[in-house]
């Protein structure tokens, strides 16, 4: 009988061990308490009310958000010109609303707020969240606008585009913001979370179904 050295035994002990671990901490990734994909508050924060005006087909009339009326809201800063990130982040909101059930879609909102109201006027507001399906979207000035940021710790400022005089972008925080019902923001999703459909829907559903 060939005797193994003792460190073979001893290795080999070692990765049951691992496996063993391994098993246990896979097991209690799935079974955790914390099961969201988004970026969740430790203590959920009171959301900011939204004022400004919108885009009701025949001219701008005023709007008013009120966190706490119902509705589970996805709440989103951006503005019209913006090349890529608003566009994608109201394109995939879109592809989660379109993937609930009717009942869900009732009480569920996408909302739009603008960061560029010198050009974003409320019908040009209402034509661009038309195009990418059912959200609401808001122009406020300012100085209100650069409070209402601040209640969401949003940030933007404009950014002169080289070689194109008076003409710029936004440079804006980019995460969605997930508030449930009550009017407590619960989450907040970057915008390269947004194209994962099922587990943004799963976030909303876990939020709709929790006090």
């Amino acid at each position: 009988m060939v005797k193994r050295p003792w460190y073979v035994s001893a290795l080999a002990a070692l990765l049951a061990v691992l496996v063993l671990l391994g098993g246990v901490w896979a097991y209690t990734r799935l079974k955790s308490p914390f099961p969201y994909y988004g970026t969740v508050y430790d203590t959920p924060l009171p959301a900011a009310p939204v004022t400004g005006l919108t885009d009701r087909g025949q001219g701008a009339a005023p709007y008013t958000f009120t966190p706490g009326s119902g509705t589970t809201t996805a709440l989103f800063f951006g503005f019209t010109h913006c090349p890529d990130i608003c566009p994608l982040s109201l394109a995939y909101l879109e592809r989660v609303r379109q993937a609930m059930t009717p009942d869900e879609q009732r009480r569920f909102r996408v909302l739009f707020v603008s960061l560029d109201p010198d050009r974003d006027t409320p019908q040009k507001i209402g034509e661009y969240v038309r195009y990418f399906g059912q959200a609401q979207g808001v122009q406020v000035r300012e100085p209100a606008l650069a409070a209402l940021a601040r209640a969401y710790a949003v940030s933007y400022v404009k950014a002169p585009l080289p070689g194109r005089a008076g003409d710029y972008q936004i440079n804006h925080t980019s995460a969605t913001f997930l508030i449930d019902a009550q009017g407590r923001r619960r989450l907040l999703w970057d915008y390269t979370q947004l194209n994962d459909t099922a587990r943004v829907l799963k976030d909303v559903r876990e939020v709709m179904a929790t006090p």
